[in-house]
Parts: structure tokens; sequence; C-alpha cells
């Protein structure tokens, strides 16, 4: 979904709450709508990872629940850029990969976690055509995300889990999915690691599946939305409808009645075909994979296992912290979703 659109779309959202609160529509009928901002970073925007949130957008989740989420902010760098939006007041809550939410939080932020986007992410390796191999990319170029994530963590445990050991070929970074696919079409790159759906383009166009980070990943939290404490103390009616309107948006991209929808909402938001949407959400709403939550409940054994991906990959050291601590369950639990 472009950024015109999503202008677009918050106009047209808000006119209709109006016309809704009038005729008692939502069940905060004759109360003021809530406003959020709500950040994401650009990769993630156009990538399947954004549809918890377009489907509560496209949907009308948000504003039966009483929330105005203002226009999707898209925030300029990568994920280590997202709690500084939140401390610079650029939003109140924001899509965040675990691992740099609890590097934050370690550096002195407030900000927690108060639910899971996804869960048990799935990355695939690519490689063009002329590797064959896990062997043929010694000495090659890979192009991974930011090393201190789960992506980089998931695939330097696969590439090593196949003899790969760091040092044995090249890195580039490059920020989301949509930039390594292109550095792999362009020849820069010899395989890169690549979320949905691009995986599946790139199958598609004739590229090499190496492996998937499922095979060597236990079950972790990939993405939450978190926000400050000093912010949420206060603004816990938001909160509450926010997770009321994510957990109804699960619930509908798992409900098979809607599958053509939400099949047209990953296509349109990844720029990707009817075809490749429909591999994307099976995999999505496959019980096997479990890489969406149930309501949006966050699994703190799930975190505990970020952090030892963490501490195994040399960015955290010990001891190690408990999950709980960057965690906030309190407000999914007075929505009502425990």
């Amino acid at each position: 979904m472009s950024i015109r659109w999503r202008v677009i779309w918050g106009c047209l959202t808000r006119l209709i709450a109006t016309a809704g609160f009038a005729a008692g529509f939502a069940p905060h009928a004759g109360a003021e709508l809530i406003s959020l901002r709500y950040g994401q970073a650009y990769s993630s925007a156009h990538s399947v990872y954004s549809l918890p949130i377009v489907v509560a957008e496209r949907e009308g989740l948000f504003i039966r629940a009483g929330l105005d989420v203002k226009t999707i902010i898209p925030i300029p760098g990568g994920s280590d850029k997202m709690i500084a939006a939140l401390h610079d007041d650029w939003v109140d809550v924001t899509h965040v990969a675990m691992p740099f939410l609890i590097r934050a939080a370690l550096a002195g932020s407030d900000a927690v976690a108060i639910d899971t986007e996804f869960r048990n992410s799935v990355y695939s390796l690519l490689a063009n055509r002329a590797i064959a191999s896990f062997v043929d990319l010694k000495g090659k170029l890979v192009g991974l995300a930011d090393e201190s994530g789960t992506i980089s963590i998931s695939m330097r445990k696969l590439l090593a889990a196949h003899g790969l050991k760091r040092g044995s070929f090249a890195v580039k970074n490059e920020e989301g999915t949509p930039a390594r696919l292109n550095c792999l079409r362009r020849g820069e790159c010899d395989a890169v690691v690549l979320g949905q759906p691009q995986d599946f383009e790139a199958m598609a166009e004739g590229y090499r599946l190496l492996g998937r980070s499922d095979e060597v990943m236990p079950k972790y939290v990939y993405t939450v939305t978190a926000a400050r404490k000093s912010w949420a103390q206060t603004h816990q009616e938001a909160i509450i409808r926010f997770l009321r309107a994510l957990a109804a948006s699960f619930k509908f991209i798992r409900d098979p009645a809607n599958r053509g929808s939400v099949v047209k909402t990953i296509a349109e938001v990844a720029n990707t075909s009817d075809a490749v949407a429909a591999e994307t959400l099976d995999l999505l709403v496959d019980p096997r994979q479990a890489m969406l939550p149930d309501r949006g409940e966050i699994d703190l054994e799930g975190v505990q296992h970020v952090i030892a991906m963490m501490a195994e990959a040399g960015t955290l050291k010990a001891p190690l912290p408990d999950a709980s601590r960057f965690v906030d369950q309190d407000y999914f639990k007075a929505a009502g979703l425990d």
C-alpha cells in the first residue's frame, strides 16, 4: 500500500467512523474516537509483516474498537530506529523486531512489548541459478539484514549448520526483503535472505531455495507492538482498544470466508500476484508454522528464545535478562484477551 493510498484510506475511515458512530454502528457509539499514531519502518510497510495492521484498517476494525489510528507513519531507516521514534514523540506505539526492543531497553529505554504481531517468522535463503548447494556459497556474497536482528541470526545459524562459518562468505547488509531481492536480481548478491511474499516470487522466477530459517530456529517472538511505559500508563484505554482491534484482525485473517479479501490485501500491499499472495497466506495460517499469534498474546518462552539467540550471536552477554523485563501483559489482560 503506497503512502498516498494510506493517506486516502485514513481520510475514508475517519468519514466512515463519523457515519458509523452516528448510526450506533460501533461498540463505543456516542464516544469520541481515541487517536493513536502507529509507527512502522518503510521496509515493513510494504511487506506481509504489515498485514495485521492493514487488515484492521481496511476492515474498519480499529473504528469498531473506538480507535482512530492515524495514517501509518513510515519511519526512515531500519528496525533500530523504531524505538527512537517513540522517544522522539513521532509515534505512540510502534512495530519493532524483538531484538531491537531488547537492545533499546537494556540501553535505558522504558519501551515494552504490549502484543505480538508475528511469531516464528520464516525466512528463506534464495540463491542465483549458478549456486547448486550451500557449498557453492563459499567465498560468495550473501545479502543479510542487520547483524543484531533475528533474520541474520537465523541465517547465520542455517549457514553454519551447512558448514559455512562466519568468514567463509562475504556479507552485504541490506535493510528490507525488497532491497535484498533486488540485490539478487541485479546479480550483485549470490544469495539473499527473503521473507514473504518475495521468497515465493524469487522461486517462481527460477532462483534456488537453499533452506529456511525454521530448520534451525525454535519457536520465538519475531515482531511486537511496543510502547513506552510512561506513555502507556496514561493511555490505557487507547492500548486496550488497539489490542482488541488487532485480535479481531488475526481472527479475520484466519477465517476461510475472508480468504479472497486477505489474498487481495497481501497482493496490493506487497505488490505481488494473487497466486503468490495465496501461497503466502497458506504459510501464514498453517498451524504447523504458528507464524501468527491467536490474538496477539506474547509468549514469554518465545521472548526468552530471542534472548538466547542474541547471546549465541554475541550481541548479549551473561547474565542474561529475563523475558518479563521487556513485556507488559497487563494491558492484554485488561482487554480481556488472556
